[in-house]
Formats: structure tokens, sequence, C-alpha cells
């Protein structure tokens, strides 16, 4: 990623949180915070990848975020993070919940373990790192919680069933999170990115006939990779949309 076209000079020297920031759209999201000389952590179950980003951010602008390895299906786990990363950062004023694993799986085939994996995969460890980071942005005297949903969900996708159930309850659970929260100063929105051809897309589902007919439906009449949502997010944590709270931001190219 070149320089940042546009600098949020308010996030300079914030604390954020990013989950699922090891590779993809997560190790996009921690290079634009470092970027914008945010203080960054990140959590991300691949060690290799994370200590990898790590390294090439040390070499490439002199921060080196701080990574913490860790599995955000066990509970324990997310709360142990949000706590290092408080006490690393000193605050967290920004926590992106991203990570996610958009596994296919038929109907007829969907079992009660495969179901709870992808709502624990999905969802379910955003709302427990956002009950864990909203004491410490409190401290903070406010804060900005992003979570990425997906269109997905409104696209009939008949092979990803518990996975679009997730991606949908991300926009119930953000309204929700926005009205309990909003009384404390933190603001709680939603991203729901289109159709984003990483490394791993391409390897596990997407076809170049499958990129090309999303083209065709979309607007923008090229793919959209992970550097397109960094500027949204960037515009979530800071104080440009410091009244903005309880809403969902498309980017999709025009897809809908």
């Amino acid at each position: 990623m070149p320089a940042p076209k546009v600098q949020f000079h308010d996030l300079t020297g914030r604390g954020v949180l990013i989950t699922g920031g090891g590779s993809g759209i997560g190790a996009a999201l921690v290079e634009g915070f470092v970027r914008q000389g945010a203080r960054v952590a990140f959590v991300d179950i691949d060690e290799r990848a994370g200590a990898d980003l790590c390294e090439r951010l040390d070499d490439q602008t002199g921060y080196k975020p701080h990574f913490i390895p860790g599995d955000l299906r066990d509970i324990d786990v997310v709360r142990n993070a949000a706590e290092t990363a408080a006490a690393a950062l000193g605050a967290i004023h920004v926590l992106v919940n991203n990570a996610a694993r958009d596994d296919r799986q038929a109907l007829e085939v969907v079992s009660e373990e495969t179901w709870d994996e992808s709502q624990a995969v999905n969802l379910r460890h955003l709302f427990f790192m956002s009950q864990a980071v909203a004491p410490h942005m409190r401290q903070a005297g406010g804060g900005s919680i992003i979570n990425f949903s997906s269109i997905a969900f409104l696209l009939n996708m008949g092979e990803i069933p518990a996975y679009a159930t997730a991606k949908a309850g991300i926009v119930g659970l953000t309204k929700s999170l926005a009205g309990r929260l909003g009384p404390d100063n933190i603001r709680v929105n939603a991203i729901l990115p289109g159709m984003i051809v990483t490394e791993r897309q391409k390897r596990l589902w997407l076809s170049d006939d499958a990129i090309a007919k999303m083209q065709e439906r979309q607007c923008l009449k090229r793919s959209l990779t992970a550097d397109d949502l960094v500027g949204p997010c960037l515009y979530l944590a800071s104080d440009c949309s410091a009244g903005m709270t309880a809403q969902t931001m498309i980017i999709d190219g025009g897809a809908l």
C-alpha cells in the first residue's frame, strides 16, 4: 500500500484493535491505520502471517504493530486479547471487528457442529470483543466500533446459509450496540463489503468467470480489493464521522 491519499490527523496516536489482522482485508486495515500514525494491535490465529506483517510494516514505516496470536472462537482468548491490547496501547479508541471465514456449505450437509462453528467464527466474537473493549473506550472518553458484515446476506446465495445468517446478525448487533453505547460517546457502525478479490478468495472460491460476472453487475467495472475498504474504515474511525452511529456502509462498487 502506498502512502495514504488522505490523512486523518485525529487518528494519530489513537489506540486501534483489529481482529483477523494477519492477512487479506485485515492486513490492509492494519497497514492503513499504521500509516495514519495510529497505535495498532491486532489479533490473528495465523502466527506466521501476523509476525511477517509486523516485520514488513516495521521495515517500511518504522512502526511495529502489536501482534496478539489467538483463536477468537475461544471467548477467554477474546477477553485476554482486549486486556493485552489495552495494556500495550495505553487506551483503545477504535475496535475493528473484521475476523471472519466465508466457508461454503450446502443446506443438506449443514450440521449442528458446522452451524455453531460458523457463528463462532463469524458472529459470536464480535459481541464479546465489543463487550470487553467497551470499558476501555468509556475510560478513554468514547470510541468507534466498526463491524464488518457483508452484502452476502442480501444476495440470496444458497451455498452460505450459516455465513449469511451471521453476517445479517452483525447488522442487528451493530444497531443494538449503538443504542446501548451511544450515551458513552461510543459509536458503532458496520461496513458491508461486496466481492473483495483477495488471494484467498481466488484460491478457494473465485473463478475468473465469477469475477467477470460481478464486474458486469457492478457500476464500477473493476475488481474491488482489500485496499478499497481501508478509506471507509478510517473514516468511520475518525472524527469525520462523529455524528454517525447505528449505520451500515455498503462498499460493493454499486452491485446492489
